[in-house]
């Protein structure tokens, strides 16, 4: 069998804001969200075989290979179409972990749609965000690819246009555990629902940020720093700061002076993942 290879990106996310409005009996929190891409993010390279094996050869400290959701999602997509393929999958990784900007969910979903294609299962989108549920909560909005209001515990989506400005993303090199801060006693679980669509200006806030300010001192140091150019924001739960400029020549001043001290990135906002743009091409 002739081997066939695929190179494809996974993008970051954004929280544009994140309202939890109360926690339900399975222990899991009703959320409202609001995901956008950035155009920056992990690449992975998928190489088909023959043998039905898959292995991941990119190690992960702390990570043991079954455990990670790529080998996951692979796995899971392979028993449930029942394909007799396998593949070899390399990262490059360059999301950091507990970032909040859902770099393990983005690389499950980047499999599931490699796989989708290089297999050539013909799965729907539909098909995939239901079996990306399984893996996470998250994984849903990667696989459908488009910038969307999300309800429930993040998987019902509506798809929106937000503006798509540059943003300068600061990275605290803390990891932010989400099970900790969703179990965290102060935590606002009674936000009022959005009613409004689409989400009104000015509901931007982030109802995890008091506490990830007040348990990682470094995320409060980067959410003060940026805040002397910008509305500095939280995304998800996790440890990832940013703001939003007009252009990226804003972006990247403020960026050079505050990555002096600090680790970040400059990256343009995107409605559309640059993964469905690339697999888009290959149509």
């Amino acid at each position: 069998m002739n081997t066939q290879r695929l190179t494809l990106p996974s993008p970051a996310k954004l929280n544009l804001m994140l309202h939890i409005l109360g926690r339900r009996e399975d222990g899991y929190h009703e959320l409202q969200t609001l995901f956008q891409f950035l155009d920056y993010g992990d690449e992975l390279t998928f190489a088909t075989r023959d043998d039905g094996v898959i292995q991941l050869h990119t190690e992960f400290e702390d990570v043991p290979h079954d455990s990670n959701l790529i080998v996951k999602a692979a796995k899971k997509l392979q028993e449930q179409s029942g394909c007799s393929q396998g593949i070899d999958i390399w990262i490059d990784k360059i999301l950091p972990m507990g970032g909040g900007i859902g770099g393990g969910s983005s690389n499950a979903a980047t499999t599931l749609l490699g796989l989708n294609h290089l297999w050539q299962l013909g799965w729907d989108e539909d098909r995939l965000a239901t079996l990306g549920l399984t893996l996470g909560a998250d994984v849903p909005v990667f696989v459908r690819g488009h910038a969307a209001f999300a309800e429930g515990v993040g998987e019902k989506l509506t798809p929106v246009d937000p503006e798509e400005p540059w943003y300068v993303v600061l990275v605290p090199q803390v990891s932010v555990s989400t099970a900790e801060i969703f179990s965290d006693p102060l935590l606002t679980r009674n936000s009022p629902p959005i009613k409004v669509r689409p989400v009104p200006k000015g509901n931007s806030r982030n109802d995890c940020l008091p506490v990830v300010a007040r348990r990682y001192p470094e995320v409060r140091n980067a959410l003060n720093l940026l805040g002397k150019f910008t509305e500095a924001k939280l995304t998800g739960t996790g440890s990832c700061v940013f703001g939003g400029f007009p252009s990226k020549a804003e972006a990247d001043k403020v960026s050079a002076l505050l990555t002096e001290t600090l680790t970040g990135f400059v990256a343009k906002g995107s409605n559309v993942s640059m993964l469905h743009r690339k697999l888009q091409s290959l149509l």
